[in-house]
């Protein structure tokens, strides 16, 4: 299936900010506004931002709702996802594509957005992984706010790259990039969200988990075989990892490479991908090439 881009974004379009999953209070969003005026944009907020229902920007209904008049209103050429946290696969499979199809705009969040892209890429749509709203102003953000600022508005980017790294597999491949947070790539697994990897170059990063969680997710992307046909691998940030009393005796990156060496394509470690305030942006369903050697690791477009 050939993969649809949104056009880039010009100075006076509108964008709008949504909630999908957790809840904004709109004072958290003064930084990003500010920051989008600055591009040139005009900015909707929409009713999900400032509405709560326990964790939740408002309840299931009111987000899809919202989600779905972005969606549909042509003046709309943009979508950014306010924050990631939980909520966005309990709305997804009441999202109708069909006005979007008409005439697509970017989907722009990572963490729980991983959901909307690879949605949105089972379906031939490209989307971004990229900083969200709340994070714009994040001291250490300014080169992956620049590479969003570049990829909404078809700038030329060169990719990124990434410094030797003792566990990287050395080679070069060239597919399509899909992934996103490990989590909610094992979640949307047999779902009608689950995006394919064969012959792409899978990025992957994660936040706030157990290392046997890692393990068990990793295990089962293997022995769903949804491993076994990857071009290469990107593996960005893994923050905030947790042991339990009895350790599980592996770091997040040597679980990673515990499965890779099952496999034979390239890997590179290191990239600026995820839970940390560098968080360059990716093209999701843009062809890339990964190459790996002596030097590190490079992605470009």
């Amino acid at each position: 299936m050939p993969i649809v881009f949104p056009p880039p974004l010009q100075a006076g379009q509108r964008v709008a900010i949504v909630a999908p999953a957790r809840k904004v209070p709109p004072a958290d969003l003064a930084g990003a506004l500010a920051i989008l005026a600055g591009w040139g944009l005009e900015v909707v907020l929409g009713a999900s931002i400032g509405a709560e229902n326990h964790q939740f920007a408002g309840d299931d209904d009111l987000r899809r709702r919202d989600f779905q008049q972005q969606l549909d209103d042509p003046s709309i050429r943009a979508i950014f996802c306010a924050r990631g946290g939980y909520g966005t696969a309990r709305i997804v499979d009441g999202l109708d594509f069909e006005r979007f199809a008409q005439s697509p705009k970017w989907v722009a969040g990572f963490s729980d957005v991983t959901v909307l892209n690879c949605h949105l890429l089972r379906r031939g749509f490209a989307s971004l992984h990229s900083p969200v709203p709340v994070l714009f102003n994040q001291p250490g953000g300014e080169e992956a706010l620049a590479s969003l600022r570049r990829a909404l508005f078809g700038e030329t980017d060169a990719g990124l790259g990434a410094p030797a790294h003792p566990l990287n597999r050395p080679g070069t491949a060239t597919g399509a990039l899909v992934g996103g947070n490990l989590s909610l790539l094992h979640t949307l697994t047999g779902t009608g969200s689950q995006a394919s990897f064969a012959g792409r170059i899978l990025f992957i990063e994660d936040l706030d988990e157990y290392l046997y969680h890692i393990d068990r997710m990793l295990l089962h992307l293997h022995r769903s075989g949804q491993l076994a046909g990857l071009a290469g691998l990107v593996v960005g940030h893994f923050s905030q990892m947790h042991d339990n009393a009895v350790p599980f005796g592996h770091t997040a990156l040597e679980i990673i490479n515990n499965y890779a060496q099952l496999h034979n394509f390239p890997v590179g470690y290191g990239f600026a991908v995820g839970h940390e305030a560098d968080n360059r942006a990716l093209v999701v369903g843009r062809e890339a090439t990964l190459t790996v050697d002596a030097g590190g690791a490079r992605l470009a477009y």
